[in-house]
């Protein structure tokens, strides 16, 4: 696929973008089954595109002939309905590894995250993921955190580079985002994507919305989609209500549950989906799995998100 199609299919998205668990049996190892299972949910509850093996799908966990299967068996799954995109990481040589293999299991594009640990100059940055970016024929979307953070010049040189369609920020920075926006359309015509990254990202939306940033990840759509769905069709609508009812009833507390352990913005959500009857088995180390009480409140809040729906129907 060339970069034009894929920012068209997200330059209006029909829902929020699913980041679906990596399932694994009993045993630790890929459940394809399941992971197909999940993915084809997702897409079926209407997801707007599928980000396959990146974040929420502990990229960091899987060997590469994994990583490979679950992006293979991701794109059989969403049946073309929906893009899939994968995660591709690490230093620049196994970023472009992976970046290929994601291209030769049928992915439509990449979202290149964070190098590995090192704490590089903006030059360098540039250099890394303009090197990712030529491996494939594939469209890129860059990963804006941690030890990845952009001045508003690196972006503008991003979004120069063949092949680079969009960022996506999860490091939260609003004036640096603002003036990331504006640099970029002042000096680069054309449709450049940004996505809203940070972890629960509905609790930030209103205000990347306001920053004309419509693209947002959803771990709560893994679990939940309607209450998902519901929250994106309220910002769409402007629906004030419902969005308070959803940030002050559910996703404020989920938020708050969430930053009661450290990796919960994984393990919590694959927590979520086991609750809702999917066995997609637990996370592997270094993460670990919530506390049994936490469990406990998760599938509490999750009941009371769907009786908000329920009011309001």
């Amino acid at each position: 696929m060339t970069p034009a199609p894929l920012t068209e299919r997200l330059c209006e998205p029909s829902g929020p973008l699913f980041f679906p668990v990596t399932a694994y049996g009993p045993d630790g190892s890929l459940d394809l089954d399941v992971y197909r299972t999940h993915v084809r949910r997702g897409v079926a509850a209407g997801a707007a595109a599928v980000f396959a093996c990146c974040g929420t799908g502990e990229f960091h966990a899987l060997l590469p002939e994994e990583f490979e299967a679950c992006v293979r068996a991701a794109v059989e799954a969403a049946e073309g309905r929906v893009p899939v995109v994968a995660g591709a990481g690490y230093g620049t040589a196994l970023a472009v590894r992976y970046a290929r293999l994601a291209e030769r299991a049928g992915a439509d594009g990449l979202l290149a995250m964070p190098p590995y640990l090192v704490l590089a100059g903006q030059e360098g940055l540039l250099r890394h993921y303009r090197e990712v970016t030529a491996a494939t024929a594939l469209p890129v979307i860059v990963y804006q955190r941690d030890n990845a953070v952009f001045t508003p010049r690196t972006v503008v040189e991003l979004a120069r580079t063949d092949g680079i369609i969009g960022l996506k920020d999860g490091l939260g920075d609003l004036d640096l985002m603002q003036r990331i926006i504006s640099a970029v359309r002042t000096e680069v015509p054309g449709d450049f994507l940004y996505f809203n990254g940070l972890p629960t990202a509905e609790q930030t939306q209103l205000a990347y919305h306001a920053l004309g940033v419509p693209l947002y990840s959803s771990a709560v759509f893994c679990f939940a989609p309607e209450i998902a769905l519901a929250y994106y069709r309220a910002l769409t609508a402007g629906d004030t209500a419902t969005l308070r009812r959803l940030l002050d009833g559910f996703y404020r507390p989920f938020v708050e549950l969430r930053a009661q352990g450290r990796g919960y913005a994984v393990s919590l959500v694959k927590a979520g989906v086991r609750l809702r009857g999917l066995d997609v088995g637990e996370v592997r180390p270094p993460l670990h799995e919530p506390a049994e009480d936490h469990v406990k409140q998760l599938a509490q809040l999750i009941e009371r998100g769907y009786a908000l729906l329920e009011e309001e129907a």
